[in-house]
């Protein structure tokens, strides 16, 4: 009995030494690389780069696997090219420990069209709820992202990449979606999205 209860605390201290060792090589990873468009925190220096802050773990290091494989395309394609799986999983545990941020909704007209969306879908034009895949919060799933509190811009540019056909990846099941949308019901989205906390 007191060597299997030794021979657990060994596996214990080992599993907490590998996971303080993988979040510092995280940290590094993005001190030289990841903080100049999505900041430190994952807050993204600009809209034009997501936000990663909270974003759920598994996802980020599949998108990274995504972008090294080229599945996925745009600047993260050199970015990702000699992370190891190992760097992949401990960038997204990094990141999706960082609080999320929330943006200030202005137009809460145009907002409650997007919440409407969000929430129901469009009957008329067969477009499903988003809430049906990201959650009545926002807060995805391991497989999909977290959506709440994204830059408007950022959205926007997924959404109409997912409908002409520029993104690569995942996009089977979002491009049925994105080309019913109208420019009108992207924006609304986005502007809903953005304010998600």
């Amino acid at each position: 009995m007191l060597r299997s209860v030794s021979l657990f605390f060994v596996i214990s201290f080992v599993s907490v030494l590998s996971m303080a060792d993988s979040s510092e090589r995280a940290r590094e990873i993005v001190t030289e690389r990841c903080y100049l468009c999505h900041g430190a925190e994952g807050e993204a220096s600009s809209a034009i780069y997501p936000r990663l802050a909270g974003q759920n773990a598994k996802y980020i290091a599949k998108q990274l696997s995504d972008f090294k494989q080229g599945l996925r395309k745009g600047t993260m394609n050199e970015m990702a090219a000699d992370l190891a799986e190992e760097e992949m999983l401990a960038l997204g545990e990094y990141f999706a420990s960082k609080p999320p941020q929330a943006h200030r909704v202005r137009d809460k007209e145009f907002s409650a069209v997007g919440s409407y969306l969000y929430h129901n879908g469009n009957q008329f034009s067969g477009v499903a709820a988003c809430k049906s895949c990201h959650g009545e919060s926002g807060s995805g799933t391991e497989q999909l992202p977290r959506l709440a509190g994204q830059h408007k811009r950022y959205v926007v540019e997924q959404l109409q990449a997912f409908n002409n056909g520029a993104r690569t990846n995942d996009h089977a099941i979002m491009h049925s979606i994105a080309s019913k949308l109208t420019e009108f019901e992207m924006q609304a989205l986005a502007q809903y999205i953005s304010g998600m906390e």
